[in-house]
C-alpha cells in the first residue's frame, strides 16, 4: 500500500511545475485554470493572472516561457506608453477619447487625488500619461497572438474602465488601443 501512495505522489508532482511569478502550478490536463499572483513592477504592485485553457497544450516548457516573457514586462510597458503618447496627439483615438471623457467626468477634487494637479489647466499629456498606470496583465499562452493583455487605469477608486493593448508571444504590441468597461 505505501508503494502505490508514494507512486501517486510522484504522479501528482510530476503534473506541477514550479514557476517565480505564481509559485506552484499543476499542469493543464482538460480543465480550465486561472492562477492569479500579485507582482512588484517598478515599486508598483500589480495583478497577473495566467488563464490556460482546457484545450491549451500547457507544460513545463509553456511555464517556463510565461516566466522568460514576464522578464521582458518593463520594456513592453514603455514601449505601450509610447503608443499611447502617441496617440494622445492624434483625434479620435482611444486614448485620447478615454482623456477627453475622464477630464470631462473629472470633479475638482479628483484633480489633486488622480493627476496630482490643482488646476485643469495643468491637466496635460504629460499629466495624464503619468497618472496612467498599469493595473492588471492577463497572459493567454494558448492564445500566441494575444499572449500578453495589459490593462492601464486611472485607478479603480475613479473608473472602472481601462485603456487594453495586446502583445503577442513574442512582446509585439498589437497597433490597437481599446477603451473598455
Amino acid at each position: 500500500m505505501l508503494e502505490r501512495t508514494a507512486f501517486r505522489v510522484y504522479v501528482e508532482d510530476m503534473n506541477r511545475v514550479a514557476s517565480q511569478h505564481f509559485g506552484e502550478i499543476e499542469l493543464n490536463h482538460g480543465e480550465d485554470h486561472n492562477i492569479a499572483a500579485k507582482h512588484e513592477l517598478r515599486g508598483t504592485t500589480l495583478e497577473l493572472d495566467l488563464n490556460i485553457n482546457a484545450h491549451d497544450h500547457f507544460d513545463e516548457a509553456a511555464m517556463h516561457k510565461v516566466d522568460y516573457r514576464l522578464r521582458y514586462l518593463p520594456e513592453l510597458v514603455d514601449e505601450v506608453r509610447d503608443m499611447i503618447a502617441e496617440e494622445l496627439e492624434q483625434e479620435g483615438t482611444s486614448p485620447q477619447e478615454y482623456l477627453r471623457f475622464h477630464c470631462n467626468a473629472l470633479k475638482d477634487e479628483h484633480l489633486k487625488k488622480v493627476f496630482g494637479v490643482e488646476d485643469r489647466s495643468q491637466l496635460t499629456n504629460a499629466v495624464f500619461l503619468k497618472a496612467l498606470k498599469l493595473g492588471h496583465v492577463g497572459i493567454y499562452p494558448g492564445q500566441p497572438e494575444r499572449y500578453f493583455v495589459l490593462d492601464f487605469t486611472l485607478g479603480s477608486h475613479f473608473t472602472d474602465e481601462v485603456l487594453v493593448v495586446s502583445a503577442d508571444e513574442d512582446g509585439v504590441v498589437d497597433d490597437e488601443i481599446l477603451w473598455e468597461s
